[in-house]
């Protein structure tokens, strides 16, 4: 019979975040507002294409604004593209609620005496000025975000992760990331960490997985969250 130690693998002391699609729903905005303007014009986003870029670009470095551009051939200006489809997915973005069950594990952890933090692709820019207007920056022991690592090493490398790893002083095996993208469980993944897929309507399509995968933070708890990892390791030995 195998033995396992249970305080290497089964003690869990932190929660990583990712923060698009994850505690926010910025992705589905953003695609719908591209579908808009690509129709306005007589074209299809291809979505397939876009979906590979959400989360990071290490599956794609697809840019919608030059390729609408180029199908119109010519006619329509990529920089006046961009700012279009900037200020009308923020005024979206900027009415959505955190999504659902993601301040309820937040806040479960914290009493827990858990470390909470947010890995994302996108820079701190972004990331913490909408999680300041969201009220929910002080719950954060770190965040992460494309500004603290290499240029070019965003998801579905695992640099962020590790990162995150460092500055919270946990090792893999302590940690789980929730994410939402293929790029962010790649990336996870690498960083050998437990992962909890939680897809959103477009990522869905992409057939998100996990080590667990939920369709909402809703349907988790902390309790629950640990007797999979339990689960895991146990099958994994």
């Amino acid at each position: 019979m195998t033995k396992i130690s249970v305080k290497k693998v089964f003690m869990l002391k932190a929660l990583i975040f990712d923060f698009d699609g994850l505690i926010l729903d910025t992705e589905t905005p953003e695609v719908s507002v591209w579908q808009s303007i690509y129709r306005e014009h007589g074209f299809e986003l291809p979505v397939d294409e876009w979906a590979k870029t959400v989360g990071g670009y290490g599956l794609s470095n697809f840019d919608p604004a030059t390729h609408l551009a180029d199908l119109s051939s010519g006619r329509l200006n990529p920089a006046e593209l961009k700012i279009r489809y900037r200020q009308e997915s923020d005024a979206i973005i900027h009415a959505n609620p955190i999504l659902p069950g993601v301040m309820e594990i937040i806040e479960e952890a914290k009493r827990g005496g858990l470390k909470v933090a947010i890995g994302s692709s996108s820079p701190h820019s972004w990331v913490d000025t909408h999680a300041q207007r969201l009220g929910i920056f002080d719950y954060f022991d770190e965040i992460i975000c494309s500004d603290d690592i290499a240029f070019g090493k965003t998801k579905p490398n695992p640099d962020i992760y590790l990162k995150a790893l460092e500055r919270l002083q946990v090792e893999n095996s302590a940690a789980v990331v929730f994410e939402d993208s293929p790029n962010g469980v790649l990336a996870a993944q690498r960083a050998n960490i437990f992962v909890v897929a939680v897809p959103n309507p477009l990522t869905e399509k992409m057939g998100v997985t996990g080590d667990l995968t939920v369709s909402s933070l809703a349907e988790l708890s902390l309790r629950e969250l640990s007797n999979a990892r339990k689960d895991r390791h146990v099958c994994d030995d």
